[in-house]
């Protein structure tokens, strides 16, 4: 009996040599469970049974089996949107944890379950989006994938480990793994190309960007308008717009046209480089290719020019958004309301404002606060209040910038008491209070004259820990210079200095005033000249105040020298000399002023039809109506006396005689 059950056993014992793996965890060999007494307990599963000499096969365990991201379909299934995920793709997912034990449990898990993942696998893994954002799980992962035996990485795993890591922003790990993708050598294909191509031109890196270009070109890969469209978009973040140009004329001319994501692109590049006319040429292009613009295409635009402060412009791609009845979204309010109040123009805004809420769309904050700025800087407190009452009851919670506006503006209109008020709510409501208030209610304190409070409200500063910039530092020191403290505004200037603050021409000309005004002229010109050795650019208005102030003084020859100094500096105030002698005809320095005039003639720096009308204005309102009179009824300035052959303007000069 036992020889039979021996013989009969043995048919079904696998010959070593021709021994077999198991395929998708089944044998090619049918199931035989042996009869007899059941097996000892003790007995694990990988045991066999060569204990007992009558039994002649084994029960050892099939080999692990390449698992793939997609379960097995059939030949009916043509459609792979349908395809459904394996279910091990959650199983792996959820080892993911970046836990220290991570890859020891991922070990014993495709032990356990006899599974190796498939390079297939692993990429489609590293591309799914519960792995965005864990880098170093992800990093972990795919270095362990590569360490099990018989495997090795494709060009998938390799790309979208790249992609996942370029939202990191570590660059040495990116280009150890494209250096080792380099050394495989690949064949590339579209998909791939387009990921690198988006991933490298977003991070900045010009040399692996090209690499792929290349290696494009090497391959036979004719480039989609993906690539296209994401190479374009690589070199303007790199800002080399002259290849994106390269590009664009290549796609104008070739088979793939640009569409309008490739326009943006383009116009894009021309708008980071400062070539808003370039970007405005070639929105105009998109007509005459038939290409439509998007509301991307007009927010680009209005960026631009509010930008640069041709708030016009804005205003003209906003009406046309409206003509071809595009989706105009909140930013695009923003720039267009926010341009015209810039431009004074608050009444304009406030009816693009109210035609926004018309058509459903909701304001924000920054526009709210954008026309309470402009209606408060002219002047006109109860409509800025209003819209700060709407703002409130609309369910807009004000922040610092709109309080900060409201202080300014009632500040300047006088109302210092209500603007305290605000000040102290901001205090008590944990609204962040900045140096913006501070400036606001230390000009306003002293143009109402009550320096002490101002310059208590400075000090206050450095117990709140708000740093003192130089818009403080300048109200403060106006107020101490207008109110003959001229000396305390010099020591504020010294501490400005030591503390490392800026100053500003605006600092200079505030004290050069005030010294001219104590007439302490040649201290006012050091001050000057420090301010020229310190690089600080002068403006009309500085020049007007040292003018000013050397002419009262008697010295108008300094005052056309250091004119002339200007000149080379770029710095040529238009009215500087009407303004000289406007000052002194008020001075009834009139012989001083005629001499001026002639001056100005003499250098050429001015047609002597112009001086004879600023000296004619300047007289008259000066009250010396005469004298203007005579001047207008008489050739001085213009007309000529001959002296034999010699013919010589009649100067103005000859005014007084």
């Amino acid at each position: 009996m036992r020889k039979t059950l021996t013989k009969y056993l043995s048919l079904f014992t696998p010959n070593p040599r021709l021994h077999r793996p198991y395929n998708n965890g089944r044998s090619k060999f049918p199931k035989f469970t042996p009869p007899g007494p059941p097996r000892p307990s003790h007995m694990d599963q990988t045991s066999n049974f060569s204990s007992n000499p009558n039994w002649g096969f084994t029960t050892a365990l099939p080999p692990p089996e390449w698992v793939q991201p997609f379960n097995d379909l059939s030949d009916l299934i043509k459609d792979p949107k349908n395809l459904q995920s394996s279910p091990w793709v959650d199983q792996i997912l959820n080892l993911l944890d970046n836990s220290p034990d991570m890859e020891h449990n991922l070990n014993d898990y495709c032990k356990k379950f006899l599974i190796k993942l498939s390079p297939n696998f692993v990429a489609f893994i590293l591309a799914s989006d519960c792995l965005r954002g864990k880098f170093d799980a992800a990093f972990r992962f795919f270095y362990w994938a590569g360490k099990q035996k018989g495997y090795s990485h494709n060009l998938e795993c390799y790309v979208s480990l790249i992609d996942i890591l370029s939202a990191s922003g570590d660059f040495s790990r990116i280009r150890r793994l494209f250096a080792e993708l380099k050394e495989k050598g690949f064949l590339m294909n579209v998909f791939c190309a387009n990921s690198l191509i988006r991933t490298f031109g977003s991070l900045g890196m010009v040399e692996e960007l090209l690499w792929v270009w290349r290696r494009m070109k090497e391959n036979e890969i004719e480039p989609s308008l993906f690539t296209y469209n994401f190479l374009m978009n690589g070199l303007v973040n790199l800002l080399f717009i002259e290849s994106a140009e390269k590009v664009f004329e290549v796609m104008e001319g070739g088979k793939v046209g640009p569409d309008v994501v490739t326009y943006n692109t383009m116009i894009k590049g021309y708008c980071k480089s400062g070539k808003t006319r370039k970007a405005m040429e070639k929105f105009r292009d998109m007509e005459v290719r038939n290409v439509e613009p998007d509301k991307i295409t007009y927010l680009t635009l209005m960026q631009a020019c509010y930008s640069e402060s041709d708030y016009n412009c804005c205003l003209e791609l906003y009406q046309e958004m409206e003509e071809k009845e595009l989706d105009i979204p909140p930013h695009a309010y923003n720039l267009v309301i926010g341009g015209l109040c810039k431009d004074g123009k608050s009444m304009e805004g406030y009816a693009i404002f109210e035609s926004m809420i018309t058509k459903g769309c909701k304001a924000n904050v920054a526009i709210y606060t954008a026309l309470i700025d402009a209606f408060a800087k002219w002047g006109n407190m109860k409509e800025a209040m209003r819209l700060f009452e709407r703002m409130k009851n609309d369910g807009f919670e004000p922040d610092e910038v709109t309080y900060g506006v409201i202080v300014n503006g009632l500040c300047k209109s006088g109302r210092l008491e209500e603007a305290m008020k605000y000040f102290e709510y901001c205090q008590i409501n944990n609204v962040s209070v900045n140096a913006m208030f501070y400036s606001s209610l230390i000009d306003g304190l002293g143009k109402a004259g009550r320096v002490d409070e101002a310059s208590k409200l400075f000090e206050q500063m450095v117990d709140e820990e708000c740093p003192q910039d130089s818009y403080c530092y300048n109200a403060l020191i106006d107020a101490l210079g207008k109110s003959g403290k001229i000396d305390e505004a010099l020591a504020l200037f010294k501490r400005m200095e030591n503390e490392g603050c800026d100053e500003t021409v605006y600092t200079y000309t505030i004290l050069i005033g005030g010294l001219f005004k104590e007439h302490r002229n040649e201290e006012a010109i050091d001050l000057w000249d420090k301010m020229i050795d310190k690089g600080i650019t002068p403006t009309a208005a500085s020049f007007r105040v040292l003018s000013t102030g050397l002419c009262l003084s008697g010295k108008v020859a300094r005052a056309c020298k250091i004119f002339d100094e200007l000149a080379p500096m770029g710095v040529l105030p238009e009215t500087a000399f009407e303004d000289m002698i406007n000052v002194l005809c008020k001075a009834g320095r009139i012989e001083q002023a005629c001499k001026l005039a002639d001056g100005i003639v003499d250098r050429g720096r001015e047609i002597p039809g112009r001086v004879r009308t600023v000296l004619i204005n300047a007289l008259r309102k000066a009250g010396n109506a005469d004298l203007a009179m005579k001047l207008v009824h008489s050739k001085i300035g213009i007309g000529y006396d001959r002296m034999g052959s010699i013919k010589r303007r009649v100067k103005f000069r000859m005014l007084m005689n």
